[in-house]
């Protein structure tokens, strides 16, 4: 999940995408891999009792990955968590070896465990991000349906391009997930439009809609999913799912 813009939606995205691919029998695991442990933070993990965090597995060979890998709340999902420490991995890789290929060599040992692992990334188009991308099959971009966030996709289509091109080329684009859209307002379908036009069929079918659900459910660490099932968003992370799972993103 990448998009260098925040407030688009990203984690409270991997959070239920996630609980969504784990009701279709999926074993997932999520990466927090933003130093603000907003993903960790969201599932019920407390970001300042973490003894062994990604940044531990990240820096330390002698770190097992497993033993870092916490079960959450939510059945078939595990969580490899994340806090403040992680920001000093930015600096510290930049002396490694290999430096963009740390993340795809710590997840290679479990990446068996797993039917899909989900990367929360942080907004920005760091060398954290490129580890990311790096690592990953596939990308998608949440977009807030807005036309300022329209702009930045250009810079971040770009990286992408440039990892592809010298570090993963398996990686590709696996959708546009338009987010906080809201039907009302003109500004919205414009926005979908624009989207569509320069992205084709990359763009998702589902929208994710505006609501204060989503809020909700993250004050109560929970994914959409359980917290209020029957809701529109829950629907609408479950239809992202399936179409994640027919486009092969989540075998």
């Amino acid at each position: 999940m990448v998009n260098q813009k925040g407030g688009v939606g990203k984690t409270t995205s991997t959070i239920n995408l996630a609980a969504a691919l784990a009701e279709y029998g999926r074993r997932v695991l999520l990466v927090d891999f933003d130093p603000q442990g907003a993903l960790s933070a969201g599932l019920g993990a407390n970001p300042h009792e973490l003894d062994l965090t990604v940044y531990n597995v990240l820096m330390d060979r002698k770190v097992n990955i497993r033993d870092a890998i916490q079960q959450t709340g939510v059945d078939g999902v595990d969580l490899l968590p994340a806090n403040i420490d992680l920001s000093a991995a930015e600096v510290q890789l930049v002396n490694e070896v290999a430096r963009e290929q740390v993340l795809d060599r710590a997840l290679k040992s479990v990446e068996d465990d797993y039917d899909v692992v989900l990367i929360d990334c942080q907004p920005s188009l760091g060398l954290l991000t490129v580890n990311a991308l790096t690592a990953a099959h596939g990308v998608i971009i949440p977009l807030i349906c807005e036309f300022f966030a329209l702009r930045a996709v250009a810079l971040l289509v770009e990286t992408i391009e440039k990892v592809q091109d010298r570090l993963n080329p398996r990686l590709q684009v696996d959708g546009v997930l338009a987010t906080m859209y809201d039907a009302r307002t003109l500004h919205s379908r414009e926005v979908i439009s624009r989207l569509v036009e320069a992205f084709g069929d990359k763009v998702f079918e589902t929208v994710i809609k505006r609501s204060i659900k989503f809020a909700d459910a993250t004050v109560a660490a929970e994914p959409i999913t359980s917290y209020a099932g029957n809701h529109i968003g829950a629907d609408a992370y479950r239809r992202l799912a399936k179409e994640l799972i027919s486009r092969g993103g989540a075998p």
